[in-house]
């Protein structure tokens, strides 16, 4: 099978003199992780989603890594996905999790890419293709437990499991997803678990999945035959309330363009949502919701907002963040300890990006996924 070679990392990247904000990402920090969770905590296969373009840290570095590191097993969302992740996973299986449609069943083929099917419809609709084909393709079913969210139901599941009496059934893996994994005590994750344990006698033989990264954590009642992180893979904390098991991934830097003094009562920013309470001190910063920075993690004269770490001191996030640039006060700072050209941290090893995604409102996920659309990217450990 030939695949197109993949471009370089850095292929139309912008260069670092011409943009304001930096995205660093550790993939030896990927590595770390899912070998944390693979040779540590997890006694059986251990998977990795990467879809969503490795939740924003880049696809194609991120998947080779983790393929040199052992991992034999991928999930993507969509078949461009996985068309990008078989330029560095030559020999993994990919499953991909949004389906099948009768119209791409020769790119699952030419990609070796498995469907996660997840209605009765696709699943005669895939039937009907792998009738046409005179190789053994083959598909996972998706079940839902619980979510209620895609999959097929655990009563279609079990009238299903007889299927597995002919030799060429072609279910190569039987999964679900856990709804509430990083409340380790909600009582959906025992009812979940117990449901899909039971339907996964009905499928013997037939390799089983059901734990993601805050499912791994749940111990090895989720194990089952494969796990598969995600979030946890990039630094996200899947035990939300206690600490932080993984390696942070992520920094994202901006270089500070100016440092504006700001008499007592005058406003800073869109809207004048911010009020100077004494005579202070502004570093306005090269990096705003376009590199990823969520506008709700502005601070106003109502409520506390982000924070950037500048001279390793934790500033605050002061006005509104515009498209562009994001203001902060370091009136706190000693003289000299800041000045036009030097760099405010927005998230990294002292801020991660789960105290991030709580200033805005939001999860990490949705910080990871928006980042660094124009940043200049750098890549440690590749």
């Amino acid at each position: 099978m030939a695949f197109a070679e993949p471009l370089p990392e850095s292929a139309g990247l912008p260069t670092d003199p011409e943009t304001g904000g930096t995205l660093t990402i550790d993939l030896d920090a990927v590595e770390a992780n899912w070998r944390a969770l693979a040779h540590k905590l997890l006694t059986v296969e251990c998977g990795a989603v990467v879809k969503a373009n490795a939740y924003g840290l880049g696809l194609e570095p991120v998947t080779a890594k983790l393929v040199k590191a052992g991992c034999k097993t991928l999930f993507v969302a969509d078949l461009a996905e996985a068309r990008r992740a078989r330029t560095r996973a030559r020999e993994a299986s990919i499953y991909v999790l949004n389906g099948f449609t009768p119209e791409a069943g020769s790119a699952f083929v030419e990609l070796d890419a498995q469907p996660v099917i997840n209605s009765t419809t696709e699943l005669a609709e895939w039937d009907a293709f792998v009738a046409t084909q005179n190789r053994r393709v083959g598909a996972a079913i998706h079940v839902d437990t619980g979510m209620n969210r895609l999959g097929i139901s655990p009563d279609e599941a079990a009238a299903l499991a007889p299927r597995l009496q002919h030799e060429n059934h072609g279910i190569t893996l039987l999964m679900s997803h856990l709804a509430c994994a990083e409340i380790a005590d909600h009582p959906l994750n025992a009812s979940q678990i117990r449901l899909f344990r039971e339907l996964r006698m009905l499928y013997q033989g037939v390799p089983a999945s059901l734990a993601n990264s805050s499912g791994i954590f749940l111990g090895d009642a989720a194990y089952l035959d494969m796990a598969r992180p995600g979030a946890a893979l990039y630094g996200i904390n899947p035990t939300p309330g206690a600490a932080n098991p993984m390696h942070d991934v992520v920094e994202l830097t901006g270089r500070i363009l100016q440092i504006r003094k700001v008499p007592e009562g005058e406003t800073v920013g869109y809207g004048a949502t911010w009020t100077a309470r004494r005579s202070s001190r502004v570093a306005v910063a090269a990096c705003g919701y376009a590199d990823g920075l969520m506008r709700a993690a502005s601070g106003t004269g109502r409520k506390q907002g982000g924070m950037a770490i500048i001279a390793g001191q934790r500033c605050p996030i002061v006005g509104l963040i515009s498209m562009d640039l994001t203001c902060i006060d370091v009136t706190d700072l000693g003289d000299g300890l800041v000045r036009r050209g030097d760099v405010a941290t927005f998230i990294g090893k002292d801020i991660p990006v789960d105290e991030v995604a709580a200033s805005a409102g939001t999860i990490g996920y949705e910080i990871l996924t928006r980042l660094g659309p124009r940043c200049h990217l750098v890549y440690r450990g590749g």
